[in-house]
């Protein structure tokens, strides 16, 4: 990826953040019941169809899976906003993710979606267990195909 796109990349993810924000920010004003913020340095996403909550380092949503799964959510969500940035994926690949981010952030890091798609679908297969990984969502069919 050459230097100028990569830039443009960043950009473009910074952008979507702050509309994201901007937007959030508006709908809590809105309601007294709104939940409280998250700690300096870190963000709110929400996951799946049951929308569990994950307090993660805002410094995450510059690595590649990140741009991923930013630049997929655009594509289903827009940028319609229910008050925090909603990622379309299992709960458990999402957990998968930010568990591999915490434990070697340097080696992991620089992995995009697509590969951890393809690392979830290679453990699936190595391990005698095949049945217990968790079905994709079609976001992630999408971007395994």
């Amino acid at each position: 990826m050459k230097k100028v796109d990569r830039i443009r990349q960043i950009v473009r993810l910074k952008q979507l953040m702050m509309r994201w924000r901007a937007i959030s920010h508006r709908r809590h004003h809105h309601h007294a019941s709104s939940p409280r913020r998250a700690p300096s340095g870190f963000v709110f996403v929400y996951v799946g169809q049951e929308r569990k909550r994950f307090v993660i380092p805002a410094r995450f949503l510059n690595l590649p899976v990140f741009a991923g799964l930013l630049k997929e959510t655009e594509e289903v969500f827009g940028l319609r906003c229910s008050g925090g940035l909603l990622l379309p994926c299992e709960v458990a690949f999402f957990s998968n993710i930010v568990k591999h981010l915490e434990k070697d952030e340097h080696k992991y890091g620089k992995l995009s979606l697509e590969d951890f798609v393809n690392m979830v679908s290679d453990l699936a297969s190595d391990s005698c267990c095949k049945e217990g990984i968790v079905a994709f969502t079609p976001l992630l069919q999408k971007a395994r195909v």
